[in-house]
């Protein structure tokens, strides 16, 4: 692999990674494909990045091969105009080897990861069940390959920052059954899932239209080009008025005067391109789905939800994708099939994977997934984790046309969670939920983490 023009050596070793039950019996096993820089000479102070995905139940082909593998996919037009191959992928001049080992992970049920006795489920299908997985796996592989005291970092994606903080939450506690005898020394959030609800969102205290403005604001910068302002200048200024003036707004509804609604109105209109008569009809909300319809309803083109920038034909005129299917997004048809041919075509084969079993993308989980927090929401399990293991540092990573995950989500986290916000910073990036989208946009997020594992706080920080 080279790294601006210097060769850097390296092996890797893909595996099983079984679990039994108390009779010895293999029920269900994590698969992983770790990767060892070998010149290096003191291995034992060289950091362990372990990256994951989401879903439920996504394997890591996104993260492997959008920018953390030895190979990764070659970006062109981010709003594909096709998704056929063939892909083209390079040899990845950002890769994090250069300052850290790499361990990819694919949970039980996703991936090469598997679930092999089917009355075993509800072991690793859920919040906890999964995170307490994870940690054993971990656990198995710092004393496999004698790292227990290498600096060790998560970066999950989506659904992954979720595993991720209730994981860390877990261990700098106690799990079901037993306790854990390592600490995080740091945890990167790409497409943040950790918020003051219950699973991701869910009861919420503030209006989703306050959470979610700037992120509206993002998509109808990047389309309608309402101001000659940087996208960053726009979307805090967005911020700000939806903090202040657009919550006040909402809460005193239709004690509004006339001239004080249309000020509003007009307003909310500037930074959200939504109309006057959108609006009116909506009591002054704007609800996610109705939007992602209306910011570009002249071109009768929809916006995914996923990636602001990315665009499609209404499948069906005024309903949007979740109504046809959740998973039905206008990005994943621009890249699903160029990821998965990156990593099976290219990825796999130079890592030497032969396996009988088929390689899931993604497995729907969630049918029988255990939402239960016993221990805590996610903010409450970051929370336990970064008061119990000081100095532990954490990097989140949003995309601001990211309409799945806002970047709302961590700015009301950071306001109320009790969080130490000298250990926390936050970047924001021209991207959507995947935020290594991009030639630049890969770049630019290998090279803050690389930041962020050598010590540093890429971003805006708190303190």
């Amino acid at each position: 692999m080279l790294r601006s023009g210097e060769e850097i050596s390296y092996h890797t070793v893909s595996e099983d990674n079984v679990f039994y039950d108390d009779e010895g019996n293999a029920v269900a096993s994590i698969y992983s494909y770790s990767y060892f820089r070998t010149d290096v000479v003191n291995v034992e102070k060289r950091p362990v990045l372990f990256g994951f995905n989401g879903g439920p139940g996504s394997s890591s082909m996104y993260v492997h091969a959008g920018f953390m593998g030895t190979k990764r996919l070659f970006y062109g037009d981010v709003d594909r105009a096709t998704s056929l191959p063939p892909y083209e992928t390079i040899d990845n001049p950002d890769c994090l080897l250069e300052v850290a080992d790499l361990v990819l992970v694919d949970p039980v049920g996703c991936g090469y990861g598997v679930l092999l006795d089917s009355g075993k489920k509800e072991d690793f299908y859920g919040i906890e069940q999964d995170a307490e997985a994870l940690l054993q796996f971990i656990e198995l592989w710092l004393h496999r390959y004698n790292r227990m005291n290498s600096p060790k970092y998560l970066i999950g994606e989506s659904y992954g920052c979720t595993r991720s903080a209730v994981a860390a939450g877990i261990a700098a506690t106690n799990g079901h059954a037993r306790t854990y005898g390592f600490a995080f020394d740091g945890i990167v959030f790409i497409g943040n899932t950790v918020t003051m609800g219950k699973y991701f969102g869910k009861d919420m205290p503030v209006e989703m239209s306050v959470i979610s403005f700037p992120t509206f604001a993002a998509i109808n910068w990047y389309h309608n080009h309402p101001s000659q302002q940087s996208l960053e200048e726009f979307v805090y200024e967005a911020k700000h008025f939806a903090d202040r003036d657009y919550l006040l707004a909402l809460h005193r509804g239709e004690a509004l005067t006339n001239q004080e609604r249309r000020g509003i109105i007009e307003k909310i209109g500037y930074y959200t391109g939504m109309t006057a008569d959108y609006l009116e009809k909506h009591a002054l909300k704007i609800d996610d789905q109705s939007f992602r319809l209306e910011v570009i309803k002249e071109a009768s083109k929809s916006v995914s939800r996923y990636d602001g920038r990315v665009t499609r034909p209404q499948l069906v005129p005024g309903r949007v994708e979740e109504t046809v299917g959740i998973r039905d997004d206008a990005s994943d048809d621009r890249w699903k099939a160029a990821f998965y041919g990156a990593v099976n075509g290219t990825i796999l084969p130079l890592l030497n994977v032969k396996l009988e079993r088929q390689y899931l993308k993604s497995n729907k989980l969630p049918d029988g997934w255990d939402p239960s927090e016993v221990k805590g929401t996610t903010s409450e399990q970051l929370r336990n984790a970064m008061t119990r293991t000081l100095g532990m540092r954490v990097f989140f990573a949003n995309g601001w046309f990211d309409g799945a995950t806002v970047t709302g989500h961590i700015f009301y986290l950071l306001d109320h969670a009790g969080l130490p916000k000298d250990r926390i910073c936050f970047k924001g990036y021209a991207s959507g939920h995947m935020i290594y989208l991009g030639e630049e946009n890969a770049r630019a997020l290998s090279e803050d983490i690389k930041e962020f594992v050598l010590g540093g706080m890429p971003g805006k920080t708190f303190a």
